[in-house]
Order: C-alpha cells, then sequence, then structure tokens
C-alpha cells in the first residue's frame, strides 16, 4: 500500500498530542516510513501527556524523582508492557492494598473490619445479585450503578463506603462512578480475566491482593520514546500547538494554523497544570514567550488530546456528527496534590492497622491468621475517604512510598510521599484541600478529566465510529486517546494504533502473537472504527 496513490509519495500525516495515544499512532505510522511521513505536535514542552515525573529531594525521601499522574496499571495492559519493554523500561509487580474509609466505615481487602461484619448479609445478597446482571447483562450495560443497587436494596451506607470506593481508584472514574454502567461494576468482580475483586469473597466482599504493576520511570520512558521515534524519521515538535484546523477536503487534504512558542529559562522538567492541558505551553513563572504562527498542510490528521479540545480545534470545519459527539463527553477538573503531610493522612485515613475495629470471626469463618498477619504487613497503597459533606463525594489518596517501586519501604511514615486527589471542581466546597499544610506541599497539579458515566457508553462510544469510518477518507480525520472509552494508559495506546491500523499501518508483529492483546484490539477496533481486524502481510 503506497502512501499517496497519485504521486507516490508518503502519505504526510499529523498526530496532534504526544501522550500515549498519540505516541503508540506515530510508532505504529513509523514501521512503514516508505507509506508515511509522520509529524507529531505537542503544544506541552514535554511529551507523555498525562503521564510525566517530577523531581523530589533524595536525601528526603530515598529516590530523585515520583510518578505523577499515571503511576501503574493491571496486568493486562499488554500493549503498555509492549512498548515499555522494545524501550528497555520495566515495570515492577506489587500485590495491592486498599484503604477506603475511616474508624467505624473503614475496611480494607487486607483483614475483615466491622464495617464488613455489619454488612455480612449484604454481601452475600450482592454476590447473588452479580450473578443475576450477568446473566442479564445487555441490559444492565444501559443502567447506572446507582440504580441497579437500589433496584436489589442495598443500604446506603453498604453502597457509600464499600462499592463505589471499591469501584473508583481501579476504573479511574471518581465521583462519576454512580452512573457507570452496571455491566462495569459486575465485570470487575465477575471477570477472572480483568476483574480487580475475582473472585467475590462471600464474607468479606474483596480478600484478594489484585496482583499490579508498578510504572517505571515516566519522564525517562517519554524521553527515550521520542528519541527512538526521531530516529525513525518521524519528526516531534514540541510547545507547537494546532489552534484551528482551517480546512478539510478530498483532494487538498487538511490544512492548520499552528502557535509555535519558545520559552526562556523554562524549568528542566514537566510543569503540567490545567493551562497546560487545555491551552497548550503555559508555563507558572512571567518569563518572555517568542511566538511563531504557521500554516501547514497535510493528508492526513489523527486528533490524539481530549474530545472537548479536538471540538475546539475543528471549530467551524466541525461536521454535525463531531460536534454532536465530541459534545457528548463530560469533564471535570480535578487537583492532585503532593505533600507529606501526615497528620492530614491520619486525619483522614487508616494509614495502619486499626486493632479497635478488626474482627476475627466473620460469619463463623475464622479470620484470625488473615488479622494477625495484617498486623505486621498492613501498609496500604490506595486509600479513599467520603467527604463529610456527601458521602458519594470521594477524596483519594496514594501511599507513594508503599506503591512506587523507587521509593524505600522501610521508611518510617513521617518520611512518605503521598498524593490526595481532589476531584472537580464544581464540588470544591466538600473538599478539605485547605487542611495540607502549604510547607508540605510538593506539587500541586491540575487535570481535566473525563467524567465517566453511563450515557458516554450510550451517546459516544457507540457513534464514534461514524467519525473514525463512515467518509474520514473525505476528511482525513481519526481520533484517539482514553476518553474513547475509559480512562487507561492501556486503552490510550490501543486508540494510537487503531487510528494507525485505520490509515494503512500494520498491527506490530509481536503484538500479533501475543493472543490476548489480539483479542483487546480487535474488540477496540470493531467498536470504535466498525474495521475488522486482518493481519496485513508487510
Amino acid at each position: 500500500m503506497s502512501g499517496d496513490h497519485e504521486n507516490g509519495r508518503p502519505k504526510r500525516v499529523l498526530v496532534v498530542g504526544a501522550g500515549a495515544a498519540g505516541m503508540a499512532c506515530a510508532d505504529t505510522l513509523a514501521q512503514h516510513p516508505d507509506r508515511f511521513h509522520v509529524t507529531v505536535l505537542e503544544a506541552q514542552s514535554h511529551c507523555g501527556g498525562q503521564m510525566f515525573s517530577i523531581p523530589i529531594d533524595q536525601n528526603e525521601y530515598g529516590a530523585t524523582w515520583l510518578n505523577q499522574g499515571v503511576q501503574g496499571g493491571s496486568h493486562i495492559y499488554h500493549h503498555t508492557f509492549y512498548v515499555f519493554e522494545k524501550l528497555n523500561h520495566h515495570p515492577q509487580p506489587v500485590d495491592l492494598q486498599v484503604s477506603f474509609g475511616k474508624g467505624h466505615t473503614f475496611w480494607t481487602n487486607v483483614y475483615p473490619t466491622q464495617l464488613v461484619a455489619r454488612h455480612s448479609q449484604e454481601i452475600k445478597r450482592f454476590s447473588r445479585a452479580l450473578k443475576f446482571i450477568r446473566w442479564f447483562e445487555l441490559i444492565f450495560a444501559m443502567i447506572p450503578i446507582k440504580v441497579s443497587l437500589k433496584m436489589f436494596f442495598f443500604s446506603d451506607e453498604f453502597i457509600n463506603c464499600m462499592i463505589y470506593p471499591s469501584l473508583a481508584l481501579f476504573l479511574g472514574t471518581g465521583n462519576a462512578t454512580p452512573n457507570l454502567p452496571t455491566v462495569m461494576m459486575e465485570r470487575l468482580f465477575t471477570s477472572s480475566t480483568y476483574g480487580m475483586w475475582y473472585p467475590v469473597d462471600r464474607k468479606m466482599l474483596s480478600s484478594n491482593l489484585p496482583p499490579m504493576v508498578v510504572f517505571p520511570e515516566a519522564t525517562a520512558v517519554y524521553a527515550d520514546w521520542k528519541d527512538n521515534l526521531e530516529k525513525k524519521g518521524v519528526s516531534i515538535r514540541l510547545n507547537t500547538q494546532v489552534k484551528q484546523v482551517l480546512s478539510r477536503s478530498k483532494e487538498d487534504g487538511v490544512r492548520v494554523s499552528i502557535t509555535k512558542k519558545m520559552k526562556l529559562n523554562a524549568p528542566s522538567f514537566p510543569f503540567v497544570n490545567a493551562s497546560d492541558l487545555e491551552q497548550g505551553a503555559e508555563q507558572a513563572d512571567n518569563a518572555a514567550i517568542k511566538e511563531e504562527f504557521l500554516e501547514e498542510t497535510y493528508d492526513e490528521i489523527v486528533l490524539c488530546m481530549l474530545a472537548d479540545t479536538a471540538k475546539q480545534i475543528l471549530g467551524k470545519e466541525a461536521r454535525w456528527i463531531e460536534k454532536k459527539v465530541l459534545g457528548g463527553t463530560k469533564w471535570s477538573d480535578d487537583v492532585t496534590v503532593t505533600h507529606n503531610d501526615l497528620d492530614y493522612m491520619k486525619k483522614w485515613y487508616e494509614l495502619q492497622y486499626n486493632e479497635d475495629v478488626a474482627v476475627s470471626d466473620l460469619g463463623g469463618r475464622d479470620e484470625s491468621g488473615r488479622v494477625q498477619k495484617a498486623k505486621k504487613s498492613f501498609q496500604p497503597m490506595y486509600l479513599i475517604k467520603q467527604t463529610p459533606a456527601d458521602p458519594r463525594k470521594l477524596e483519594m489518596s496514594f501511599d507513594c512510598s508503599a506503591f512506587q517501586y523507587q521509593l524505600p519501604k522501610n521508611a518510617p511514615l513521617e518520611k512518605h510521599v503521598f498524593q490526595t486527589i481532589f476531584l472537580n471542581k464544581k464540588h470544591d466546597d466538600t473538599w478539605s484541600k485547605n487542611e495540607i499544610r502549604s510547607d508540605k506541599i510538593i506539587a500541586e497539579n491540575w487535570w481535566h478529566q473525563l467524567c465517566h458515566s453511563y450515557t458516554h457508553y450510550l451517546f459516544v462510544v457507540p457513534f464514534l465510529f461514524l467519525l473514525n469510518r463512515v467518509r474520514s477518507h473525505r476528511y482525513h480525520t481519526r481520533f484517539a486517546g482514553s476518553w474513547t472509552l475509559v480512562n487507561a494508559h492501556e486503552v490510550a495506546v490501543i486508540s494510537g494504533i487503531a487510528a494507525a491500523y485505520s490509515l494503512g499501518a500494520d498491527y506490530p508483529k509481536e503484538l500479533q502473537e501475543d493472543r490476548f492483546a489480539r483479542l483487546c484490539f480487535r474488540l477496540y477496533l470493531l467498536l470504535v472504527h466498525w474495521r475488522w481486524f486482518t493481519p496485513r502481510k508487510s
């Protein structure tokens, strides 16, 4: 397959965004320098999007860097691992311990507590309800969790303190968890492949330690990925933002206006805040910025960015279906505070074994062995609290020293690094952010995040093929990013590869030999592009 059938030259492909989706798309296209000439434009000063690292004090915390944003994932992230492996970066396995709630509402997957004992009958009913939901998955795919749980008459405390927290962290859905399709909850407990809480413990709800992986140094991974792509002939231009798509036509391709920003005295590490995500290379200090304005034309464009930003860039050139689908996504502005305020964490979370709420007998099952083990080994990595103002509003935290592998695991709690995520600025009246001591804050980063909802899976995902498949040859436009399905680094990588595949690139040979990876890619391609995966021969 040649790049341009009329003149025999490679197709000029513009990839907008150098996050996971954009880099994966460029990498896949770069397999075929005879077919594609690839340019990647990134508004920020670094590749990686919402996956990056920040410097920390080694003398204070035992390491020189800390991953922000995306820190790890599931063992099923085969496409992500493929990228890491070929760049010679290696994620580390970890058995996940969680801590949800505080005091009488505290529970964990490590040992049983009074909350678990109090809801023992509901836990049994929940396991039966999951079987019923599995029988009628197609129906429950359209019913939000908050409705289905009330259909089975579960109590508010059980729903708010046990079910919602058990879903929120792993699905990356935060306060939007009640609005998720019920089938996503069911699969998390019943799928032997990717169910983080599989199998359901009929007495304790969750008693397994889910196998997770901790990502390597994010900034180093993406810096090496950038170098690797540039050696293959990909042009990657940082601090360069696509301001507007000026025209799209079958004959003339895509014409875009571009702003290139050059800044003096820029920091040597990525600084990400809300304006970075929406406006590009804005920085925190007031150094002078030199701007250069350009107009360029490409044969194809792949928008690897947030849906609302893509809609804004398309502007008047957006088709009605693009406006409808891209505009159907919902977003929130969240903030992550990296800190070492131990007093704050102890006030709101259970960081250590709590003998006062531990239970040694659970419905006739002896739990003393689990309790004794927890006294020595309980070190939660993921933590969630319900906000006092509204128990359905969550605050999420990480004990990075317990989770990220580069940090010493034997450090005293006073030397631990924590990250606390405050969700949706519209609800900042429920936040306790101002309680974190300012002298304990290491970094503060804003995120523009997708709000997952059953409406996303009813009115956005099913119609993405109309953007990526129907008449895409005329408009020369593809869309990629984790927002096309669910917030996950793996989905972003798959989406980028799928966009490249739809342009005529081959699915990487190493992944073709991975049955599970091939199945995930096939399903995504079918759902989002309405294309059937057929391995191509180079």
